[in-house]
């Protein structure tokens, strides 16, 4: 019964964070995102079926995105990195939204950074992309 539970929080979990993302998508793609799916990395401190729902629904949302294989590989990857840190953090309730911000920062960062660096209208410097990012 349990597994069961887990299986559909997760999966209900991965498609909210998908359908935010995707429904949202002029705010949700691109070189300054603003993902108000990013409101569910913190229930990894309510369920750990979070871990692999945050982490699919990011896959989903970034096949989606079309920034190619780096941003669905290694932005899902920080997606799930993110959701285990704030697991871990369970006990110190106000550490949880800290590993989103700062994994996402780093991680999308650096893959929007260079995503959009041949592009003359969008370059940004890397550390104000990093710094945009740990918003959304």
């Amino acid at each position: 019964m349990k597994s069961t539970k887990f299986l559909v929080q997760a999966a209900l979990i991965a498609a909210i964070y998908a359908v935010l993302t995707i429904s949202l998508a002029p705010f949700s793609y691109g070189i300054m995102q603003v993902r108000i799916s990013e409101a569910l990395t913190v229930l990894p401190f309510f369920t750990p079926a979070a871990i692999p729902g945050l982490f699919i629904g990011c896959l989903i949302a970034n096949i989606y995105g079309g920034l190619g294989i780096i941003d669905i590989v290694f932005g899902s990857l920080a997606t799930l990195i993110a959701a285990v840190l704030s697991y871990l953090l369970r006990k110190q309730k106000f550490l949880v939204p800290i590993p989103p911000i700062i994994v996402n920062a780093v991680v999308v960062g650096i893959i929007l950074y260079y995503a959009f660096i041949n592009d003359p209208d969008l370059k940004a410097p890397l550390l104000v992309i990093m710094g945009w990012d740990s918003q959304g």
